[in-house]
């Protein structure tokens, strides 16, 4: 196996695990310790998975531990740098104005969605069918993309929402996951998953207002802001990742997901 393999599982490890856990795995590759021993050194949902197959590339690539740390490391470097170029602009939904250039939701969602290459959360409260949208989270599961969709559910809304259930949106996109805040885990009856963001790689984050759905992404006036690069992206993920972990999001039940 080329060392092309080992490279695509190192910057797999690096864009997800980000610089602390990285440098972690580096360090035990440093020490010339193996798989069973980075595996103790780093935890978290997918570490496993991703450690596994870069400490197997290197082993086909027959490259030396101490090199494969080196070339880690200075990955990191690299991308701490990027990480820390911040690039903050506002997105708007309804009206424009002359004279003031701003980008609209649906083509910054639709950016977003086209721009992961490993790994695409999003959170929404309502949810309908939006042809781009539906097109470019086909195509990110086709390229491997790990897709998650947090929704809220009708139960979940407490009445509040008519209508089919938001994950039906969904159907027909196999290959993503959706979530839910279950109600038994949240402290009021009148708790809402009411979020609405979408975060790429953990680099890109578009936080807003507006709903996954034509309304909300097309004719109501929504405002939301696209930040890329810096801690956010990475924050903002990490705490959905969490989240999942703890069980305070699930999965959605066969009854409730669509087919």
């Amino acid at each position: 196996m080329s060392r092309r393999a080992f490279e695509a599982a190192a910057h797999a490890l690096a864009d997800t695990l980000g610089p602390s856990r990285t440098k972690d795995v580096a360090g035990a590759l440093a020490r010339g310790r193996g798989l069973e021993h980075a595996l103790t050194r780093v935890q978290g949902a997918g570490s496993g998975e991703l450690v596994t197959t870069l400490y197997r590339a290197a082993d086909r690539a027959a490259l030396p531990y101490a090199e494969a740390a080196a070339y880690l490391r200075g990955y990191i470097a690299g991308w701490t740098r990027r990480r820390d170029e911040i690039d903050v602009r506002t997105v708007w939904s309804g009206p424009a104005t002359p004279g003031v250039p701003v980008r609209s939701t649906a083509q910054v969602l639709v950016e977003v969605v086209t721009s992961a290459r490993t790994e695409l959360l999003a959170m929404t409260y309502s949810a309908r069918h939006y042809p781009p949208l539906t097109a470019a989270l086909t195509a990110a599961v086709a390229r491997g993309v790990d897709v998650h969709i947090v929704v809220e559910t009708r139960q979940g809304a407490g009445g509040l929402l008519s209508g089919p259930e938001p994950a039906e949106a969904f159907t027909g996109t196999t290959g993503l996951r959706l979530w839910h805040w279950d109600p038994a885990v949240r402290e009021s009856p009148h708790a809402r998953q009411h979020a609405k963001l979408a975060v790429a790689d953990r680099h890109t984050l578009f936080l807003g207002s507006a709903n996954l759905t034509q309304s909300g992404v097309h004719m109501n006036l929504e405002a939301g802001v696209l930040i890329r690069g810096g801690s956010v992206p990475r924050r903002a993920a990490d705490h959905i990742r969490e989240l999942q972990r703890r069980q305070v999001l699930k999965p959605l039940s066969p009854a409730t997901t669509p087919a």
